[in-house]
C-alpha cells in the first residue's frame, strides 16, 4: 500500500527530487500526481490549501505542505537514517542549507531562466539582475565547499540531496565548461551528489554543457509564413572580423628556455622501478637552475575525517592543476586513519617559485609550501618517501602510516 500521495509537476521539479530520493531509499511508495496549480483538485487542496507544489497527503490522512517539511518527514520515517545528521547542530545546519537553497538560489534561478524559456515576460535588466543574485548565492556555496566535502558533516545528508536538486537548473541551462573551471568546488560536490545511488535512482542523468544553453536574449517568437519574395542581390562581403585575442600565456612559459622537458622525467618514472627512478631524477633534473622542489602540507588536518574524503581533496586539487601539467610533477598522500590523518606531498615545479604553477587551483591556499634544498640529505629523503610511499610521516611528534596516495604527472 502506498505511504501517501505527492502532488508535483514534471519529472524534474527541483523541489521534489530530494523528496522522491528519500522516499525510494526508505522504501516508501508514493503516488505521484501531476498537479494543475491553476485548477487544483479537491485532493490537492487537502494537502495544500493554496494548491501549491510539492504537497503530501498520507494514507493516514496526514497532510503536509512546504517542500523542506515534506522531505524531512519522509526522511525521518527511517529511525536509523544518517541523512539528518549526527547532532542537533548537524540537524540545524541541514535546515539552514535547505532553506538557503530554497529561498536564496531557486527564486533568482527561476527569474533567470523563466523569461528566457518564455514562461515569464522578458526584460533584459531583470534577467541580468536575477543571474547576478543567483551567482552570488552560488558563490556562498563555492566558498563553503572549499574546505568541506559535503554541506554538513563528513557524509552526504538531506541538505546535499535537496540543494543539488535546486542547483541542477544552473547546470541544465547556464553552467558551461568555463563556469565549472571557475567554480571547481560546487562542480566537484554536485558531481559527487548526483552520482550517489540514492540520487541517481530518481533523477535523469544530466550532461554538462560546453556552452550555456540559454543566454540573456528575448526568446524567439514564432513568425507567420511570408510570401515568396524575389531574391535580393547578395550583400557585399563584410570586412573580415578581427582575429580573436590569443589566450593568456601560462606564467611559466615566460621563464628562460630549458633544455630539459619535465615529460622526460615523467616517462622515466612511469617505466622504471622506484629506486632506479629516484637515482635518475637526482642525476638528470636541473634543480636550482630550471626547476625547484617543494613540500606541501595541508593546513587543516584537524578537520580531516574519513580517509577516502581526504583522498578526494587531493584528487580535487590535482584536477584543478591541469593547466600547469607540463610544468609540474609530484605526489600527495593521506597518512593515518579515519578521523586521525594528515596530508603531505612533494612536487617539482618549473622555476624557483611554486605560486605560478599552483595558482591555477583555487584551493592551493588550503596548503602551505616549503622550498626544499636538493643538497640536503633530509630534504632528498622526504621527496623520496613522498614519491615511493614506503615510509610513515611524523607530525607534531606523532607517526602516521601511509594510507592513500595520488600522483600528479
Amino acid at each position: 500500500m502506498a505511504f501517501g500521495t505527492l502532488f508535483t509537476r514534471g519529472n524534474d521539479n527541483p523541489r521534489t527530487t530530494a523528496i522522491k530520493a528519500v522516499a525510494k531509499a526508505n522504501n516508501l511508495e508514493l503516488n505521484i500526481v501531476e498537479a494543475d496549480r491553476e485548477n487544483p483538485t479537491v485532493e490537492h487542496l487537502k494537502a495544500n490549501k493554496l494548491g501549491k507544489i510539492p504537497a503530501f497527503f498520507g494514507e493516514d490522512g496526514f497532510a503536509l505542505s512546504e517542500c523542506i517539511a515534506v522531505a524531512i518527514y519522509l526522511t525521518s520515517q527511517n529511525e536509523k537514517t544518517t541523512l539528518l545528521g549526527k547532532t542537533k547542530q548537524d540537524y540545524a545546519s541541514i535546515l539552514k542549507w535547505m532553506s538557503f537553497a530554497n529561498s536564496e538560489i531557486l527564486p533568482p534561478f527561476g527569474a533567470w531562466y523563466g523569461p528566457l524559456l518564455g514562461f515569464d515576460t522578458y526584460n533584459k535588466k531583470s534577467v541580468d539582475d536575477a543571474s547576478k543574485r543567483a551567482l552570488k548565492a552560488i558563490g556562498v556555496v563555492e566558498e563553503h565547499l572549499l574546505r568541506h566535502t559535503y554541506l554538513v558533516g563528513d557524509r552526504i545528508t538531506l541538505a546535499d540531496l535537496f540543494a543539488a536538486g535546486i542547483i541542477t537548473r544552473g547546470f541544465q541551462y547556464f553552467f558551461d565548461k568555463k563556469w565549472r573551471q571557475e567554480n571547481p568546488n560546487v562542480t566537484r560536490w554536485y558531481e559527487t551528489v548526483i552520482n550517489q545511488p540514492i540520487y541517481s535512482a530518481v533523477a535523469e542523468p544530466l550532461e554538462f554543457l560546453d556552452k550555456p544553453k540559454l543566454t540573456n536574449q528575448a526568446p524567439k517568437k514564432a513568425e507567420a509564413p511570408k510570401k515568396a519574395e524575389a531574391p535580393k542581390p547578395a550583400p557585399a562581403p563584410a570586412a573580415e572580423a578581427a582575429a580573436p585575442a590569443p589566450p593568456p600565456k601560462h606564467p611559466c612559459s615566460l621563464l628562460p628556455e630549458t633544455k630539459f622537458a619535465l615529460d622526460e622525467w615523467k616517462r622515466y618514472y612511469s617505466n622504471h622501478d622506484e629506486a632506479e627512478s629516484m637515482k635518475w631524477f637526482w642525476e638528470n633534473v636541473p634543480l636550482e637552475e630550471d626547476y625547484s622542489i617543494w613540500r606541501m602540507d595541508y593546513k587543516y588536518n584537524d578537520e580531516l575525517t574519513l580517509v577516502f574524503m581526504s583522498s578526494n581533496l587531493i584528487t580535487g586539487i590535482n584536477t584543478r592543476l591541469e593547466a600547469s601539467r607540463k610544468y609540474l610533477f609530484g605526489c600527495a598522500s593521506v597518512y593515518g586513519e579515519n578521523n586521525n590523518s594528515v596530508i603531505q606531498g612533494a612536487f617539482v615545479v618549473r622555476g624557483q617559485d611554486y605560486l605560478p604553477v599552483f595558482d591555477v587551483a583555487p584551493d592551493y591556499e588550503s596548503y602551505s609550501f616549503t622550498k626544499l634544498d636538493p643538497k640536503k640529505e633530509e630534504d632528498r629523503a622526504f621527496v623520496e618517501s613522498m614519491w615511493t610511499w614506503d615510509a610513515p610521516v611524523v607530525v607534531d611528534g606523532k607517526e602516521y602510516a601511509h594510507a592513500s596516495g595520488k600522483v600528479f604527472k
